[in-house]
């Protein structure tokens, strides 16, 4: 399982944006679940990018530090 800090650089939307590109690339999802998940997590706020990322990252990632 990966750690990611979200005190630190790896906490940034935009990187969180990234790994959840990166994963689902790795993962084989198609363009428009990549998508429709990025789209999830940019529809409100910090926190609701977070519950979208442990939803479908979850079993991988491990989010820590979060306030």
């Amino acid at each position: 399982m990966h750690i990611i800090d979200l005190q630190g650089e790896q906490g940034n939307a935009f990187v969180l944006l990234g790994i959840a590109s990166r994963i689902s690339r790795e993962l084989n999802l198609s363009d428009d679940e990549t998508k429709s998940i990025q789209n999830e997590m940019t529809a409100s706020d910090y926190n609701n990018l977070l519950d979208t990322f442990e939803r479908h990252f979850g079993e991988m990632y491990k989010l820590i530090n979060r306030t």
